[in-house]
């Protein structure tokens, strides 16, 4: 079966979750499997596909002189839709660009990880989709029926972080992938990552034997809520050694004593103290397995979905929220605190999605796929 995966385009987490999904695909799979993504070869570059395996499509950016905005109030928006500005020549454009490459790579079928405005066009052309569903609370009517015009969906996360109101039918038509890994670097020892530290820093100042150290890992999908936390850490913590990875506010650079970017964040994580971060789904499957204290502070996103993520780690023990910590550590007189909850043993995070990558190669047919592979795993069958 051919596969072909839509990106959305904010931040560069669904072009990473794409390219981490490719990397379990058997050859020859892989080398038909085409992403669809107005992100940009220089914001994401893809390591397990070839740039000629990426359709890179026009943007869909709303213009002075469309005839529509994309929300255009109450009687001119399709509820079906979240965004559809009309007479947008880009988005004419990019919809025939996508049409035509499903057609020329012979597409059986589509991963959509997210927009519920391509998921209705797949429908509408009668192409096949698998929708990514993501955390937080998506009932709202575009959801539901991208969700309904699904093969199945797959959630990229643990069931446990399933938000407790969501509704039952949906877990029922997902499949549940846990957490896409990366394969980790070569594990440094405590000597070795201090040593790293003091090559990072940029100034007289090494690393202070003893000094906790708090990592702060942030994405590109927004930064400042994360950024604007850091006077009140440095000041309820100010003999500790604070890391940031990742876009940092130029005005708070001084709060910190290394602001610097890396490709591999596992060191960071295992010999910190505590790590402060953000709830994007990429991010949380690093840290979760691990036995560092975890600080939430979730990024404004739609439908909630960093505070349904961030709910779900601190009902299990596995988060503190930024108050708690705050609060906690004021009370403790600077103590940080230990790992609240013991996970159980840690899966092999790629057993769900490769199973699922690998069953497309078993297959030519994807009704055949339908049928035999992915009906069985669900606790849903559509109406004959």
């Amino acid at each position: 079966m051919r596969i072909g995966y839509y990106a959305h385009h904010h931040g560069s987490g669904h072009c990473r979750q794409a390219d981490k999904l490719a990397a379990l695909l058997p050859e020859p799979v892989r080398a038909q499997f085409t992403v669809f993504t107005s992100v940009s070869a220089a914001d994401y570059s893809f390591s397990n596909i070839s740039e000629a395996q990426v359709v890179r499509l026009a943007p869909e950016d709303e213009h002075a002189d469309d005839i529509l905005k994309g929300r255009a109030g109450h009687y001119w928006q399709p509820e079906s839709l979240h965004y559809s500005p009309v007479g947008n020549r880009d988005i004419q454009a990019r919809s025939y660009q996508l049409i035509q490459a499903l057609d020329a790579r012979q597409i059986d079928l589509m991963i959509i990880d997210v927009s519920v405005e391509i998921a209705m066009l797949c429908r509408t052309i009668s192409m096949p989709y698998l929708y990514v569903r993501l955390t937080g609370v998506r009932d709202d009517m575009p959801h539901v029926e991208a969700f309904k015009g699904a093969l199945a969906m797959l959630a990229p996360y643990p069931r446990a972080l399933e938000a407790i109101d969501t509704p039952e039918w949906m877990p029922k038509k997902s499949l549940y992938l846990d957490f896409i890994g990366t394969a980790p670097s070569t594990d440094l020892t405590r000597s070795e990552f201090l040593t790293l530290l003091n090559e990072l820093k940029d100034d007289a100042q090494p690393y202070r034997e003893g000094a906790p150290i708090i990592t702060v890992i942030k994405g590109y999908g927004g930064h400042q809520a994360i950024d604007a936390r850091l006077p009140k850490l440095r000041e309820l913590l100010p003999d500790a050694f604070i890391i940031s990875l990742g876009p940092i506010s130029d005005n708070m650079r001084h709060l910190v004593d290394i602001a610097t970017q890396v490709k591999d964040v596992r060191p960071f994580i295992v010999h910190s103290d505590a790590i402060l971060m953000a709830c994007g789904l990429n991010s949380i499957a690093q840290v979760y397995y691990e036995q560092t204290p975890i600080i939430v502070q979730p990024d404004a996103r739609p439908h909630d979905e960093q505070v349904a993520t961030a709910n779900a780690l601190i009902a299990q023990g596995r988060a503190l929220s930024w108050d708690d910590f705050y609060e906690n550590v004021q009370n403790d007189n600077g103590q940080l605190p230990t790992p609240t909850a013991t996970l159980q043993t840690v899966p092999d995070l790629d057993t769900s999605a490769a199973a699922l990558m690998h069953s497309f190669g078993d297959y030519s047919d994807t009704k055949a796929w339908f049928d035999e592979w992915l009906l069985p795993k669900l606790e849903l069958r559509p109406e004959r």
